[in-house]
């Protein structure tokens, strides 16, 4: 059975009573509250089933997965909600890799140093091989002029 955690009782007869465990919902189900419910057409090896609200009962009369409801506790079970490791995973997942190798057929000390390019830099040597390809072309046409 699950234990559920009492903050602060000033009456510790009270801390110490036994709390029934939903059999839809997995909830705890505190004295003087919850549903009992007794199946009579089929005989089955736990006569009472203790519901904690009408909700849990009628869906486990329409025969529903509980692991399909977000708030049941089976559901946090099987999707790993509310652990520990979940937080460590999220904390570890944050770190960021450096990548150290080459995109697209060029090296990473290409790529660094195209990074490193002041953009200055850059629009002259783009007007560099602007005017060289002009003057190819201007060279072809004479060529083809011939």
């Amino acid at each position: 059975k699950a234990t559920v955690s009492v903050l602060y009782c000033p009456y510790p007869f009270l801390r110490n009573m036994k709390k029934d465990i939903c059999s839809f919902s997995g909830l705890p189900i505190h004295p003087g509250h919850g549903i009992r419910y007794v199946p009579s057409m089929v005989v089955s090896t736990k006569p009472v089933l203790p519901f904690v609200t009408a909700k849990s009962i009628s869906h486990f009369l329409r025969k529903r997965n509980p692991r399909k409801f977000s708030w049941t506790v089976s559901y946090r079970r099987t999707m790993k909600k509310g652990t520990q490791e979940e937080m460590q995973r999220r904390r570890a997942r944050r770190s960021k890799k450096v990548s150290t190798r080459g995109v697209c057929g060029m090296e990473y000390e290409t790529l660094q140093k195209k990074k490193a390019e002041k953009p200055a830099d850059k629009s002259k040597a783009r007007a560099a091989a602007a005017a060289e390809l002009a003057a190819r072309k201007q060279k072809a046409k004479k060529g083809g002029k011939k």
